[in-house]
């Protein structure tokens, strides 16, 4: 796959999710003019939790228009939910999925460079999302994760723009390999020690790895995917 299209682009801003009120940016409205991608994300998008969310290496979310039918499938209660923007991704993506990008792809963009950074790590707000208490496990589960872009070089980017792919450095990491490895086999030393020598994989990422390798066991998931309380 070398190029893929922007269906839709959108942003969003703080807003209660859920019973308690938890401050959250994933409810996004598409925008139907140019958005200036800077190098911490769209302008006039919002994270509730910096910590966990946005920054450098996960600026851009993007996801498939492919993992919407699969779902509403899956759960066909909740089959109205599943449309652009039901991930709060910012990049829709028509054209490509997890199979047909590899980890630190660059594409051009619009006025944009970026780069595919990693694949998403699902939270419990997806729970809340859908409410529905195990949707964030369910999407770890599934592979239908979409997954996150740096900004390379600013620029502006246009719903319908095509990304055209520049540079492949990493052609033996498609992101369903990425996902493999972090949620199936996940004691693969071998590939392990190899994922954490790849030149600019995330931090947090890194010291994941190191950490599975140093006990040689797996991170605990579940502050990750249920929700408090």
């Amino acid at each position: 796959m070398r190029a893929f299209r922007i269906a839709e682009l959108r942003i969003g801003k703080v807003r209660p999710l859920g019973p308690n009120a938890v401050p959250s940016g994933i409810d996004k409205a598409a925008v139907a003019g140019p958005l200036m991608a800077r190098g911490k994300g769209f302008e006039g998008d919002e994270q509730g939790d910096t910590r966990h969310h946005g920054g450098a290496d996960k600026a851009l979310h993007a996801y498939p228009v492919a993992h919407y039918p699969a779902w509403a499938n899956d759960l066909p209660e909740h089959a109205a939910q599943f449309g652009p923007g039901a991930f709060g991704e910012n990049l829709v993506i028509e054209g490509a999925t997890e199979d047909d990008c590899c980890l630190f792809d660059r594409y051009r963009l619009g006025g944009a460079m970026v780069e595919v950074s990693q694949t998403r790590q699902p939270c419990w707000r997806l729970n809340l999302r859908f409410d529905l208490r195990d949707m964030a496990a369910r999407v770890q589960q599934t592979g239908r994760t979409g997954w996150y872009f740096r900004v390379v070089s600013e620029g502006l980017i246009t719903a319908g723009d095509r990304a055209e792919l520049i540079a492949r450095p990493c052609p033996n990491w498609p992101l369903t390999r990425v996902w493999q490895l972090l949620y199936r086999d996940i004691s693969d030393h071998d590939a392990l020690t190899a994922f954490a020598a790849l030149p600019g994989l995330p931090e947090n990422w890194r010291r994941m790895v190191d950490a599975r390798l140093a006990r040689g066991t797996v991170e605990d998931w579940r502050p990750r995917l249920e929700t408090p309380g």
